[in-house]
């Protein structure tokens, strides 16, 4: 697809679970990111889950979800991924700048947060290049970065 194809976060609805089930990262990868079918499930029984699929053009390509608590505020990036198959070609870059503009316009919301594995070819080097610095904190043997607004 060309670089300037279109990039949206799309509602999954029962006509879209499947495609968007199907979508994996590298193998080398699974030990960062849990599979969708565990995160929609996860997501189903929390009231504070909001998730999407990412779309280039009309294509499902990955799929993010957040932890959104507007009561004290935060906002917490859950999951994030991009198919293996669609990685290198610049859509998890536009589609993170879309779930920013998102987390930027919730209200009382100041900073966003999100935890990595720490390991070679961790994504840690992907969000610093969205504006995340390492805290130096971790929650779970994971690493905190945190983007404030």
């Amino acid at each position: 697809m060309p670089t300037d194809t279109k990039i949206t976060l799309r509602e999954i609805t029962a006509e879209t679970l499947s495609p968007i089930l199907k979508l994996k990262v590298a193998e080398h990868q699974n030990q960062f990111v849990a599979p969708n079918a565990v995160s929609i499930a996860q997501a189903h029984f929390s009231e504070h889950a909001w998730f999407r699929g990412i779309y280039a053009g009309d294509t499902p390509v990955g799929f993010v979800m957040l932890h959104i608590d507007l009561e004290k505020p935060e906002c917490f990036l859950w999951r994030y991924m991009i198919d293996n198959n669609h990685q290198g070609n610049g859509y998890g870059y536009r589609a993170m700048q879309l779930v920013i503009e998102y987390v930027r316009n919730l209200p009382g919301i100041s900073e966003f947060d999100l935890s990595y594995v720490r390991s070679k070819g961790d994504p840690s080097g992907f969000y610093a290049k969205l504006g995340f610095v390492d805290t130096g904190r971790m929650i779970d043997g994971e690493y905190i970065m945190l983007l404030e607004f």
